[in-house]
């Protein structure tokens, strides 16, 4: 059965038709850059131009870059604050006419990779953390999601811990993968402390480079993989909860 999955990140607005029997994308996915500001009807006209793409009908799932409650979202950290407490669902809904879900970026994303990857079969405390424009998470406890944990958001040395180890924070320091995977470790670290999981996926775009950064990280108990549906874990996984509504 396919359904159609929108991932909205901080720097691009992917999506494409999922084939949930498989796990994977049924086509190549279409992106569009975030616009910016990335106010809701400028969000909302972007994930049409992609549905649009597809000349798709029917349910779609939609991830969002905060915490979202029901329909609603109540975080807006890498995206315009006016949609805080606005009713994603509605929006997107009205845009498209056609109905849909939203959820979480990150728990779309582990929930797919709990499914279809790194996270099959896994039992006790399992962590999916995306590193891209900020960092997302999403946490397992037996296969089950603990929704909207936002652990990008710790305070780490002070600051909030994505703004010292995201993907963009490399980029925009121009970062050695020494000195990034030094802050990840870091990072891990703290969270490690925190919840003791037996297990960290890595995922977001840089997951697809994987073997320059995960060998670099040491002192973590924790097994370290990166993410198997790489980057389209969360278009994957927005489908799959639209699929469940």
């Amino acid at each position: 059965m396919n359904v159609f999955g929108v991932d909205i990140g901080g720097s691009g607005i992917k999506g494409a038709p999922v084939d949930l029997d498989r796990g994977d994308l049924a086509e190549p996915r279409h992106k569009v850059l975030t616009p910016h500001p990335a106010a809701p009807d400028g969000v909302a006209d972007c994930v049409g131009e992609v549905v649009e793409h597809f000349g798709w009908s029917g349910p779609v799932g939609i991830t969002f870059p905060g915490v979202v409650t029901g329909s609603v979202v109540r975080t807006a950290a890498n995206v315009d604050k006016s949609w805080i407490d606005l009713d994603a669902g509605k929006l997107f809904g009205d845009r498209l006419n056609m109905p849909v879900t939203v959820l979480n970026d990150a728990d779309a994303a582990g929930v797919a990779e709990m499914t279809f990857g790194a996270g099959r079969g896994r039992k006790g405390v399992v962590m999916l953390l995306t590193f891209g424009t900020g960092i997302g998470s999403a946490v397992f406890i037996d296969g089950k999601l603990v929704p909207n944990t936002e652990l990008g958001h710790l305070e780490l040395n002070g600051h909030e811990a994505e703004k010292h180890a995201s993907t963009k924070v490399k980029d925009d320091e121009e970062l050695s993968w020494d000195h990034w995977a030094h802050r990840v470790q870091k990072y891990l670290a703290h969270v490690e402390m925190l919840f003791s999981p037996e297990l960290f996926i890595i995922g977001g775009g840089v997951s697809r480079k994987a073997d320059k950064f995960i060998p670099l990280i040491k002192h973590i108990r924790a097994e370290i993989v990166p993410a198997e549906l790489q980057n389209n874990a969360g278009i994957v996984g927005a489908a799959m909860a639209t699929a469940e509504h």
